[in-house]
């Protein structure tokens, strides 16, 4: 189950006793306050508490308080001066904390981004529960023949039985040999700390995640990316979704010039005022690698890979 009976019972005591509050709120978040969504077969995410709004990404960048004179679309077009000039500290005045669960493998990639702050589930203290990630068939796939970082084929009929049937019995058999070796109810056995190393990297952990809002944009632009692996991508658009409601001016200006936009390189730029100016421009005159100029036309030719 996504959230044990005490979680939700947390959740729901939580969301029953709304406090009195001065500081400024998002309405948009508060509708998502507490509440967790169903990421992948067992896990989940949820925000815990934020601080600011984009009304305090406009605050920083004048350094002033309150409102003032400044009329909505001024704000709105502030944050895209912001976005579009690659300012970062303004962004970074506003916060959020997440209670995410995941598969141990996805953590490992999530953690490279080191600018958050994060205190993971100890099994060092506790014991795992038996949950574990096993793909949906349509997300079988095999070894992608020009990306050795993605996927190629989803695997059919035989082939993918054989292979979730692996993942399965595989799960179940260590987490059987892990609550063997435990020292459990005055019986002898391992640690906790020793007793976790035999885990698959399938099993489900759990985290607080906290992040300002510059880090978090970066986060998304690579993790909610097309190409991004599947099994994070769905809890970087699952976060996206509640971004877009809590800072929805920023969120905007991030969705155009980071999501939406493109970066080439001085080359790139050179081979592409060449060509409007009518000049045929090909790799072998364009001073690029045989990869630089694959990226540069996907970028004209709307196909990026």
């Amino acid at each position: 189950m996504p959230l044990s009976p005490d979680q939700l019972a947390e959740i729901e005591e939580s969301r029953s006793n709304p406090q009195p509050t001065l500081r400024a709120v998002a309405p948009g978040m508060e509708a998502h306050l507490y509440k967790a969504v169903p990421v992948l077969d067992h896990g989940f995410v949820r925000v815990v508490d934020y601080m600011g709004d984009d009304a305090a990404i406009v605050q920083a960048a004048r350094v002033s308080y309150g409102a003032g004179t400044k009329k909505a679309r001024d704000d709105s077009g502030l944050i895209r001066y912001l976005m579009r000039h690659w300012h970062s500290t303004p962004f970074e005045m506003c916060e959020i904390k997440l209670h995410v669960k995941l598969p141990v493998f996805v953590a490992r990639q999530w953690i490279r981004h080191r600018t958050a702050n994060v205190n993971e589930y100890s099994a060092r203290y506790s014991i795992l529960d038996r949950e574990f990630y096993i793909p949906a068939p349509e997300h079988l796939a095999a070894q992608s023949k020009v990306n050795n970082q993605g996927r190629g084929e989803v695997l059919q009929g035989n082939e993918a039985a054989r292979v979730l049937e692996v993942l399965k019995a595989d799960s179940a058999r260590c987490y059987d040999h892990y609550e063997e070796m435990l020292s459990q109810e005055g019986q002898e056995g391992l640690a906790r700390e020793l007793a976790r190393m035999n885990l698959p990297a399938n099993v489900y952990t759990q985290w607080y995640w906290k992040v300002d809002l510059h880090n978090l944009f970066h986060f998304l632009r690579l993790r909610a990316d097309a190409h991004a692996q599947y099994e994070i991508r769905v809890y970087a658009e699952a976060i996206a979704e509640m971004v877009k409601d809590w800072v929805p001016a920023a969120y905007g200006a991030f969705e155009d010039y980071r999501m939406g936009g493109v970066n080439l390189s001085g080359k790139g730029v050179e081979c592409l005022r060449r060509m409007l100016a009518g000049e045929e421009v090909t790799q072998e005159t364009s001073g690029m690698s045989k990869g630089e100029w694959r990226e540069f036309e996907g970028v004209i030719n709307g196909s990026q890979t």
